[in-house]
């Protein structure tokens, strides 16, 4: 790829943000152009235009990272949007995909995760663990009966479940006798389903008030 990838960072933790720029900038394929302490700071600072990928944190003074990305979905930004966490919570992790974000990625992994994180994002994969997995498989199954949009194929639901059971992309891929890149895509589009799913619950809740 000749084309730098544009990276902007949301996170308050200055030694942190600073570590993390430090990794970006020194990638070789991607350059950090904004960051930020706050997401106030960050909605003010991006009307100018979005870069590729956004690096969030989910735990921000203020308005939080999951709400930031809500935000930028309701106003139809297209950004690749990973979220920085502490801890592997299920539950806020899970918030933020339903909200818009395209992954995450843990803080105590090493920095070069991060942005290995950041190039799968930006090729059109989409990062999930098992625990995450466990909790849309949940969200899926209480979706009854579900519109055809918010409905996932037997082999999207297969690639799911077999996540949520602890098995690693390659175990899935030769399981399936598929190509790891095609269970991305499949994850690629879980993910998307969910943002769907999300969007019309938003929709309904407002037709309803």
């Amino acid at each position: 790829m000749g084309d730098q990838l544009r990276i902007g960072l949301i996170e308050d933790n200055d030694g942190l943000r600073a570590d993390f720029t430090a990794v970006i900038n020194g990638a070789g394929d991607m350059t950090c152009v904004a960051a930020f302490a706050t997401a106030e700071d960050a909605l003010i600072g991006l009307r100018a235009g979005l870069p590729d990928v956004l690096l969030v944190d989910i735990n921000l003074p203020g308005m939080s990272g999951i709400e930031f990305v809500r935000r930028l979905r309701a106003a139809g930004a297209a950004a690749q949007m990973v979220m920085l966490t502490t801890f592997d919570d299920a539950t806020s992790v899970f918030e933020s995909l339903k909200a818009g974000a395209n992954g995450y990625v843990l803080k105590r992994a090493a920095l070069g995760e991060l942005v290995d994180a950041v190039r799968d994002v930006a090729s059109g994969g989409a990062p999930m663990t098992g625990a995450i997995a466990r909790k849309v498989v949940q969200h899926f199954s209480r979706q009854a009966p579900a519109p055809e949009v918010e409905s996932l194929t037997d082999r999207e639901r297969e690639v799911l479940v077999a996540l949520s059971q602890g098995q690693q992309y390659k175990e899935i891929a030769d399981s399936l006798t598929i190509s790891i890149n095609t269970v991305r895509k499949y994850i690629r589009a879980i993910y998307d389903k969910l943002h769907v799913n999300t969007r019309l619950e938003a929709v309904n809740k407002l037709g309803r008030t």
